[in-house]
């Protein structure tokens, strides 16, 4: 048995892939090396990534910039715990988010991952409202066909159905879920897109800490898009009815929409705010929770003010290190006009898929382009067929999407969407 066949018969038997069967694992892929945005594997086959590992690695792989960030923070710390002790490299990294990010926000709290960004982001809210002497407003509403992450706290406000938890729904907060908005864009609102949510609110505001969804696109739990006018009329209701309003922004954020943060495209500020997945490039595991000055005053309201929260590996030198580097990458680089290219482009060379008696919808936006099949996809079958045209995407239930990094040169996208075009036409 050769080295490469040991190691991998060694992990197909002992590692957990993401929502996966250890009895009867799916095909995974061994990787040898990423380069620009191609993924090499083991056997020498090279895909382009259509995914950006899982929308992370914006500028590519083996970024020089990034590697450099990296390689000078290393001689200086890898890591120290943030109790007690601090440094530059998350100093600067906060100074740099609360430049760009919504107005409103003054404070913030680093975490690992964003799954746990979305437990701080609820725990500042239940606190929030504990300091100022309202313990009874303890749940949280949101939209459906959401997801927020694979904790206990984030689980509770995915949607029960799409957000693949199901398993755990006994022993889940039981948290208020609304209609998801059917509307794309404003030219197709009307108050009849609110009005599930609005009811919700009118009903329970007494009990309801924050509001809680995804800014314009739903990740995970469906892929969905939806007009700005929903999120700015969300805003009008959490002010109107005492409520905090929470956008988790980890997979809309540093412009995968088409604006810095997808927020912005309504016009709104929320209370708080969660990021994660690109801050660090696709480098690092980071993630950060910001807030305004109003929430952080509000937490200290009773006098105590300690967020009970502190994660091992929080604000990481390396990580904050990586993060600010690909911050100024981002944006020093043209990043508005390659999003608006990506999307132009997924527009024309997707939308003969709309024609396909396979296809249920076709959406866009920003650098994101999803095909909805009118039935659940193969995955196996459909990741053989697109490797096999050297495009490298994940499918999950009827979608086949692509979130592309944004250097892809016009050229390596077309390869990605002729791959989608073609597992379309044969499904």
């Amino acid at each position: 048995m050769s080295g490469e066949e040991s190691w991998l018969a060694f992990e197909r038997r002992h590692v957990w892939h993401p929502y996966a069967s250890m009895q009867n694992p799916a095909p995974v892929y061994p990787v040898k090396r990423a380069e620009g945005v191609e993924l090499e594997f083991e056997d020498g086959r090279r895909v382009i990534d259509g995914m950006a590992s899982w929308w992370s690695a914006i500028h590519g792989y083996n970024v020089p910039e990034l590697n450099e960030a990296i390689e000078r923070q290393l001689k200086d710390m890898s890591h120290v715990m943030f109790g007690g002790l601090t440094h530059g490299p998350a100093a600067n990294l906060a100074r740099r988010l609360l430049e760009i990010a919504p107005q409103n926000m003054n404070h913030l709290f680093f975490s690992d991952s964003g799954s746990v960004s979305v437990e701080v982001a609820m725990k500042m809210a239940l606190q929030y409202w504990q300091a100022r002497g309202r313990p009874e407003k303890q749940r949280l509403l949101t939209i459906r066909s959401g997801y927020h992450g694979d904790t206990f706290g984030a689980m509770s406000v995915c949607d029960p159905v799409s957000g693949m938890h199901h398993l755990f729904a006994g022993v889940l907060a039981k948290q208020l879920f609304a209609d998801a908005p059917t509307a794309r864009s404003d030219d197709q609102w009307d108050d009849s897109q609110i009005a599930s949510l609005k009811s919700r609110i009118k009903t329970h505001h007494h009990e309801l800490a924050a509001v809680i969804l995804e800014p314009i696109v739903q990740g995970a739990g469906g892929m969905r898009m939806y007009a700005p006018e929903f999120l700015r009329q969300v805003r009008v209701l959490c002010d109107e009815y005492d409520l905090l309003l929470i956008v988790d922004e980890i997979a809309t954020g540093f412009g995968r929409t088409g604006t810095m943060f997808a927020c912005e495209q309504a016009a709104i500020e929320p209370d708080i705010m969660c990021i994660g997945k690109a801050l660090t490039g696709g480098y690092m595991s980071l993630a950060a929770t910001l807030c305004s000055a109003e929430v952080c005053e509000g937490i200290h309201a009773d006098g105590s003010g300690v967020l009970m929260h502190g994660p091992t590996f929080m604000a990481n030198p390396l990580a904050c290190a990586v993060a600010l580097a690909s911050l100024e990458l981002l944006l020093a680089s043209p990043w508005q006009q390659r999003v608006a290219a990506i999307e132009a482009q997924l527009e024309e060379e997707l939308s003969p898929c709309r024609s396909l008696s396979s296809v249920a919808d076709l959406r866009i936006k920003g650098a994101i382009g999803v095909i909805e099949m009118k039935s659940a996809v193969d995955v196996t079958r459909v990741q053989e067929l697109l490797i096999d045209q050297g495009v490298w995407l994940r499918p999950f239930g009827k979608l086949i999407y692509t979130m592309p990094p944004y250097v892809i040169s016009p050229g390596q996208l077309s390869r990605v969407t002729a791959a989608m075009r073609s597992v379309c036409a044969t499904a």
